[in-house]
């Protein structure tokens, strides 16, 4: 492995982490904007305050630590994806900005009006930022942005491959969001919304699988390069991503929240290193190999190094933040 292709997997590490974590926060507003009325969604919204509360804004760290490493390790990639890619970028932020604020805001509200108003833009922005994001990626898996950042600013991200890719992340965000909080309402003692959650979960992953199989028709049509990638280096973690799922729904069927969880990551993760294992070695697809779109190589040594501080400073904080919340006392007690 070179060391380009070392920085661009330690970059992808964040992409997957993001894809669980941070899909994980935004799903739960998904179902804060489906869970009805101030007394009909009360308790739903109870428990998803309980359980993101403390993580919501630390799993926005995976972005910046995306961003940065591209950024730095792989400016040709980056000039162009943010070049042609500006108007969605945008909407992801102003997504990500106004959902932080609203959160906040909806807990010091001075009345229900004005809780009901943080609420839905919470959860109508948790919805906006993943479909972008989703787009985003299907406009660069698609072949769509150069490297001169010339594409279309419209069209190079409203293709097939987008659409679906949008769809698909919203689903999958949900599916995951559904299942983590089946099992944080079943430590609360709440059996009754953990039941009602994990149904949730349940169909959603349904829905999320049958979108799944309608984004492998799309790539076939949209995507040929990373369709091919899929059907041989990346078959392997199609197949896990395939098996994980269905285990998943058998498992929440069986009202096992705790260990569906743990296959609900595992099909998620599985299907995200299968497009970048897939795409390899493009940066993007049809125009731009890691090799070609690689920074200087002090540049590419300092971010290895950075991420060898980070592995022993940042990630246990994580880690312990998120063992923390994950305790009973947390669940029953906040």
């Amino acid at each position: 492995m070179s060391l380009a292709d070392l920085a661009a997997a330690l970059m992808f590490l964040g992409v997957v982490a993001y894809a669980i974590l941070g899909g994980a926060d935004f799903g739960s507003g998904v179902w804060d904007l489906l869970a009805g009325d101030a007394r009909q969604g009360a308790h739903l919204r109870s428990q998803i305050d309980r359980s993101i509360g403390p993580v919501w804004e630390a799993n926005h760290v995976w972005l910046v630590y995306i961003l940065v490493f591209l950024w730095t390790g792989f400016p040709t990639a980056f000039g162009a994806i943010m070049t042609t890619l500006y108007v969605p970028w945008l909407l992801v932020g102003l997504g990500i900005v106004l959902r932080g604020g609203a959160f906040a805001f909806r807990k010091f509200s001075a009345s229900v009006r004005e809780a009901q108003l943080h609420g839905i833009v919470f959860a109508a922005s948790s919805v906006v930022t993943p479909f972008f994001l989703g787009m985003i990626a299907g406009a660069i898996a698609s072949g769509r942005v150069p490297i001169a950042g010339s594409g279309d600013i419209w069209s190079s991200w409203t293709g097939p491959t987008s659409w679906i890719g949008g769809v698909l992340a919203v689903l999958t965000v949900a599916f995951l969001a559904a299942t983590f909080l089946a099992a944080d309402a079943q430590r609360g003692g709440d059996r009754q919304l953990a039941d009602q959650l994990g149904a949730k979960a349940f169909w959603s992953g349904l829905v999320a699988g049958g979108a799944a199989l309608a984004a492998a028709v799309t790539l076939e049509l949209d995507a040929e390069t990373l369709a091919s990638g899929l059907h041989t280096r990346g078959l392997l973690f199609v197949i896990s991503s395939a098996v994980a799922g269905s285990a998943t729904l058998v498992l929440l069927r069986q009202r096992r929240w705790a260990i569906a969880r743990f296959t609900a990551v595992v099909a998620v993760a599985s299907i995200v290193v299968g497009w970048g294992v897939a795409q390899y070695p493009d940066l993007l697809v049809d125009h731009l190999t890691i090799s070609q779109g690689a920074g200087a190589r002090p540049t590419l040594i300092g971010l290895v190094i950075v991420f060898g501080f980070a592995a022993v400073t940042a990630v246990p904080a994580m880690i312990w933040l998120f063992v923390l919340v994950n305790q009973d006392d947390w669940q029953a007690d906040h």
